[in-house]
């Protein structure tokens, strides 16, 4: 595999305690509908990603479980990640890191915790 062929990150999954309202506040926030599949035990609800693209969803599964601690995901907020950062509260969520500047190179990040209690990070350029 050549270097421009490689990703770090090549599926993530963030877990709930209630699928369909996990499903309906990341529907809420991104602004965009969500597919959901039942495989096996798992119920899963993808976001929308272009084809080749690094993708993930929302997953409801036993021993799958919500967490504010360990690692986190960064959602692409593009181009500015105010609109879906304004839409946390009212989805059920909560704004824990505001709008914040990494460097004008890299762009902006924020934090918040998920209407299932995970922390979930935005970024954006703008």
């Amino acid at each position: 595999m050549s270097d421009g062929q490689r990703n770090a990150l090549n599926w993530f999954e963030i877990p709930s305690a209630d699928f369909q309202r996990a499903k309906k506040f990341y529907e809420t926030i991104m602004g965009a509908e969500m597919h959901a599949s039942t495989m096996g035990e798992h119920q899963m609800a993808f976001f929308p990603m272009d084809e080749g693209k690094v993708g993930g969803a929302v997953i409801h599964h036993a021993m799958m479980k919500p967490s504010a601690e360990g690692t986190t995901v960064y959602l692409n907020a593009n181009p500015d990640l105010t609109a879906i950062l304004d839409r946390v509260g009212k989805a059920g969520g909560q704004v824990i890191v505001p709008k914040t500047q990494v460097t004008p190179e890299i762009g902006y990040f924020a934090m918040f915790i998920d209407s299932e209690g995970n922390k979930v990070a935005l970024h954006s350029q703008n």
